[in-house]
């Protein structure tokens, strides 16, 4: 008799954590978007152009730009990319952390060099992304703005359809992300991150983080990319970093399999570490008859 009603139990929580994934599946399917008309590709032309590819240029820390409430401007400095040149910024500031949380960051850079994610291919995440040393390809469509990210193969969607963020979002690397146009900017909300994604350098996030992104164009082939991190448990304040983007329109994104010659491995406690043992020479093996 106990054995029936263990199983009777079991199916009980099979069947109420199918109901969860159902009610999921359903609440994220309300919002219905129509098939594109001819209407919506013309505004879509009226819109600035986005499509290309994009890089961050080489350059370091000169690439950020913090803004600090109050803070003044200071004086800016060329980047050392030489097909870089007319961009500069000031150097980048540090992140506001609340007394709480910079402990907890310190703890963290202890331990970074072993914990670090990226040594087994879990890709950066949001916002550390989109700063990445690889280039990104924007598609504009109706409805939605495509971005794509050859590194750890990327694929972003920020919905410009009039949908809400969700008010419960299951967390991701990349977030869930719906936009709007302001005159020729476009303003991205994004929320529902994964623990593994981090503020900056060594510096997680809560769960209460969330994104704004500012997209507008500086000249036909130069971007500028605003992002502002609110992370009321975090941060004492909104972090504002801005990234400029160059665009090269005969560029296209390349395969990126981080797990292709992947010589990290994880010990037995769970740490990083890296096989120094050089990959057997590739062809047939001369010795083999």
């Amino acid at each position: 008799m106990a054995q029936q009603s263990t199983k009777h139990f079991g199916r009980s929580i099979v069947i109420a954590l199918a109901s969860v994934s159902f009610v999921s599946i359903t609440a994220a399917q309300t919002f219905k978007r129509p098939a594109p008309t001819a209407a919506d590709w013309a505004a879509v032309a009226k819109l600035p152009d986005f499509t290309g590819v994009w890089e961050v240029p080489l350059g370091g820390e000169g690439h950020s730009l913090v803004v600090q409430p109050g803070a003044a401007k200071q004086n800016p400095r060329k980047a050392s990319s030489s097909h870089f040149s007319p961009a500069s910024f000031p150097t980048q500031q540090p992140v506001p952390l609340t007394p709480a949380w910079a402990a907890k960051v310190k703890d963290l850079k202890a331990h970074a060099a072993e914990d670090n994610p990226q040594a087994n291919c879990l890709p950066n995440g949001m916002p550390a992304i989109m700063g990445m040393p690889y280039p990104y390809e924007f598609l504009v469509t109706p409805g939605q703005v495509t971005i794509i990210g050859e590194a750890y193969r990327m694929v972003r969607h920020i919905y410009t359809d009039g949908r809400p963020l969700p008010k419960d979002p299951d967390p991701t690397f990349w977030g869930t992300s719906v936009g709007h146009w302001e005159g020729k900017t476009l303003v991205a909300e994004s929320v529902g991150f994964v623990p593994q994604t981090h503020i900056a350098p060594n510096v997680p996030h809560s769960d209460q983080m969330k994104i704004i992104e500012r997209f507008r164009l500086v000249d036909p082939n130069t971007m500028s990319v605003e992002t502002t991190v609110i992370d009321p448990v975090a941060l004492t304040h909104p972090y504002t970093t801005t990234r400029i983007l160059k665009r090269h329109r005969d560029w296209t994104i390349d395969e990126y399999i981080c797990e292709q010659n992947n010589r990290n491995s994880v010990t037995n406690s769970g740490k990083a570490e890296v096989d120094t043992i050089p990959p057997p020479p590739s062809g047939p093996d001369p010795n083999f008859k």
